[in-house]
């Protein structure tokens, strides 16, 4: 006589079969597996427990070896069926992929489940399940940007090389500025957070004018030097620099890496530098925010200071910033660089490769 297989559970497998066997939220067909797992590992025969969950004899003995087999991974899903696969069905896939990535509709940017249904003449259901196995999300678009600059490869070696191999007797800093932050109030008090329910905050505001915010982001210890200012001319960033100067041992030189705004590079700035030998500018990229790491720095502040608060003024802005940066202080996070340029290098020709392409199409 045929002995069916013996069955043991570990804590971990035996908590997640209860759960499912009698959870609300389980299927039907995987909470009676479950049971059928954990009857079968407290000795029941076959028959017994096909009685006890109201199956066949043939399905209790299936689910059992295949627990057996598999493990708890064996009785989540059904294993695949035999069959010729529809010829029909599968052109109808090919033309909803085709239609969804190289075909606009004529009145849209973009395709919708409904649209492209009507378009082909198909349920809409159909369409969903293709774009889901076939992970194509026609509703996001995500943003790029490929720097043109004829010196990217000197000027990100440059970067690059300050961050992962910093000079001796010298300070580098990650400088930039952040322009019109808002002075937000909210035209409502909004409700805290409690359970059950997230914070609320009023859509609309009024506006109490802006203010810029100047930093210079030290990387080994990653302390920041900030102010704000009304403006961000060449007039304000020296004024910066001066404030840089005055913060910083005077012994030490300063590699500081800047973006390629006007301001950087006026005349008198020029003239200024020229004057102050230990100040060198080093600048990335054009169209290469993300290889200034103060812009990271910057998120910080915005994500946790600014986004979400109302300020009845531009000075209570300022104030806000600056007690952000005094604690911040205290206790600071270095930003780590570990991308190589190599590898930075290959990805941008890659990108590049495929904007050209599309380009000559």
């Amino acid at each position: 006589m045929r002995i069916a297989c013996s069955v043991r559970l570990s804590e971990e497998h035996r908590g997640t079969l209860e759960k499912w066997s009698r959870g609300r939220r389980s299927a039907v067909r995987l909470a009676q597996r479950s049971k059928i797992v954990l009857l079968a590992a407290e000795g029941m025969q076959n028959i017994q427990i096909a009685q006890e969950v109201g199956a066949d004899r043939r399905t209790v003995s299936l689910w059992r070896r295949r627990f057996q087999e598999q493990g708890i991974d064996g009785i989540q899903q059904d294993a695949p069926r035999g069959g010729r696969t529809p010829k029909a069905r599968q052109d109808v896939v090919r033309c909803i992929v085709k239609k969804t990535t190289q075909e606009k509709p004529a009145n849209a940017t973009h395709w919708s489940i409904r649209t492209l249904a009507r378009e082909l003449q198909v349920n809409p259901t159909l369409v969903h399940r293709v774009w889901r196995a076939n992970q194509l999300k026609p509703h996001l678009v995500k943003t790029f940007k490929v720097s043109n600059d004829k010196q990217f490869l000197e000027k990100l070696h440059d970067v690059v090389g300050l961050y992962l191999n910093p000079p001796d007797n010298a300070l580098v800093f990650s400088l930039d500025e952040k322009s019109q932050i808002q002075a937000l109030d909210r035209t409502q008090p909004g409700l805290p957070l409690k359970k059950g329910r997230c914070g609320t905050m009023t859509h609309d505001y009024k506006r109490h004018g802006t203010t810029t915010l100047f930093a210079a982001l030290e990387l080994l210890e990653g302390t920041v030097i900030g102010t704000c200012m009304k403006r961000h001319r060449h007039q304000e960033w020296m004024q910066f620099l001066r404030l840089l100067d005055t913060q910083t041992p005077p012994h030490l030189d300063l590699h500081c890496i800047v973006d390629n705004y006007a301001t950087h590079k006026h005349p008198k700035v020029s003239r200024w530098l020229q004057q102050h030998p230990r100040f060198h500018l080093h600048f990335i990229p054009t169209s290469s925010s993300w290889l200034n790491l103060v812009e990271r720095w910057f998120r910080e502040i915005t994500q946790k200071r600014i986004r979400r608060g109302s300020f009845r003024s531009v000075p209570e802005l300022i104030d806000t910033i600056m007690d952000y940066i005094d604690r911040y202080n205290q206790e600071p996070t270095p930003f780590v660089w570990t991308a190589k340029a190599q590898d930075i290098v290959a990805k941008v020709s890659r990108a590049r490769a495929v904007v050209d392409k599309y380009k000559s199409a």
